[in-house]
């Protein structure tokens, strides 16, 4: 089977060298957007923006919705004002819209929107790019269906009908006041069970989850995820119906975040992919390599300010990477399972609370641990007091390592700093150094040194 795309990739690029028009328009007939966009992403840039050329307006704006960014703005630079606003800004919600805008600069931003003949369109498109990307206001979609409870039911399907033409699905139907203050929704059963004299204000249902409009996009993703949303409507400071988010697009801000902090849990503190240039990954990888580093001059500091000491017992020397590797290993886990619940809104407990319970599993975890290591050691090694002390060392560590990966993250959170930046290189690090030396200290208090 991949053989055979390889094949029909060739006959792409083919036809692409001949200017067939008819061949390309032909090969992707049939195709979704986002598999399009899959083959155009492995092709160069004179091949995209042929395709992107030769496709239907509404077909090519999808595409380039489903493109990667950098790929999409560097396809995008080829098109004048006038092609960008009459065939990719005309075929696509007002959201998406904003989000492709937004990513030009801002001559060309300014362009774009003056070359919108559909002024109520370019307007909703003004209006989104005045809210922070990060809020729900800057995610939501200018169009939706809505209803005005004193609408009888034979006028609020004439109207439905109107505001319908405008989107490509309709989720939810609205119900506004006199002020167009959202009151509630309309369930379509109701719609179509309910006398034609009825009116809105006698079947609608009141009771509606809504955002404000400045609310976090992190907010938005848990509202839904709780109360199995597929879309949340919008609304300002007076709770005017503005806009509504569906749940495709939060899925794509979950996504984006999720892998935001995973960089940051693996030492990375910008967004970037394999894709980018050389220097902007160095950008972002050289400042937690470098945290690391200074982490590792300090740990050999303390293992050479006790080198006499540790001259005395061998043995000590042989499980410091034992004692680095469980300390960084634990206070990893303990933050992760932290960090995970502050995203998801499922870590409801107090700061104590939640400390108590990782020290409670640190506890165990260490007693079993350090249990292991010292009948390892005694019958090995044969040495008593130095298998105690290395076993002590190990438990007080994990419970130690364990105390820090927990309070670390939920006091940035505390502070609004995003916990995920508690993971990772930064947890390991701290408590490498920390734990060689509470390993030392324990060691010379043992051994009488």
């Amino acid at each position: 089977m991949e053989k055979q795309n390889q094949i029909d990739i060739q006959e792409l690029i083919e036809f692409i060298s001949q200017k067939n028009y008819l061949k390309v328009k032909d090969f992707f007939v049939d195709i979704h957007p986002a598999d399009i966009a899959e083959i155009v992403e492995n092709l160069n840039l004179e091949e995209q923006v042929f395709i992107i050329s030769v496709l239907d307006n509404d077909i090519s704006a999808s595409v380039l919705l489903e493109l990667d960014e950098d790929t999409r703005k560097e396809i995008l630079e080829q098109f004048t004002s006038k092609e960008i606003a009459e065939e990719v800004i005309d075929e696509i919600d007002s959201d998406d819209a904003a989000d492709l805008i937004a990513e030009l600069t801002h001559d060309k931003k300014v362009e774009v929107i003056s070359q919108l003949e559909d002024e109520e369109h370019a307007k909703s498109i003004v209006d989104l790019l005045k809210y922070d990307e990060d809020s729900a206001g800057g995610l939501m979609a200018k169009e939706l269906v809505k209803v005005n409870k004193n609408w009888s039911i034979i006028q609020a399907v004439r109207e439905m009908r109107r505001q319908a033409e405008e989107m490509d699905e309709v989720f939810s139907i609205y119900v506004v006041d006199d002020k167009e203050r959202l009151i509630g929704l309309l369930s379509l059963k109701k719609l179509l069970t309910t006398s034609a004299n009825a009116k809105v204000e006698d079947i609608y249902k009141p009771n509606v989850h809504s955002v404000k409009a400045d609310e976090d996009l992190e907010i938005v993703g848990n509202l839904m995820r709780k109360y199995d949303l597929v879309e949340l409507p919008v609304t300002d400071e007076l709770n005017v119906l503005i806009g509504r988010i569906t749940i495709d697009d939060i899925m794509d801000v979950i996504k984006e975040e999720a892998e935001k902090d995973y960089q940051l849990a693996s030492g990375i503190s910008s967004d970037v992919d394999s894709q980018d240039k050389i220097i902007d990954i160095l950008k972002a990888r050289l400042p937690w390599l470098f945290i690391g580093m200074i982490g590792g001059l300090l740990g050999s500091v303390v293992i050479r300010s006790n080198q006499g000491f540790s001259s005395q017992f061998p043995l000590l020397l042989a499980f410091i990477p034992l004692i680095a590797a469980t300390a960084g290993n634990v206070g990893v886990q303990a933050s992760a399972i932290v960090v995970q619940g502050l995203a998801n809104g499922t870590l409801k407990k107090s700061i104590s609370k939640n400390l108590f319970k990782e020290v409670a599993v640190a506890l165990f975890t260490g007693l079993a641990l350090s249990m292991i290591i010292f009948l390892y050691n005694f019958i090995v090694n044969d040495q008593y007091l130095v298998s105690f002390t290395i076993s002590l060392s190990l438990l007080v560590i994990i419970i130690f390592s364990a105390s820090v990966g927990t309070l670390i993250p939920l006091l940035l959170n505390k502070y609004n700093i995003d916990p995920a930046v508690a993971t990772g290189p930064f947890i390991t690090t701290s408590n490498d150094v920390l734990g060689i030396l509470i390993y030392f200290l324990i060691a010379k208090s043992i051994l009488g040194f």
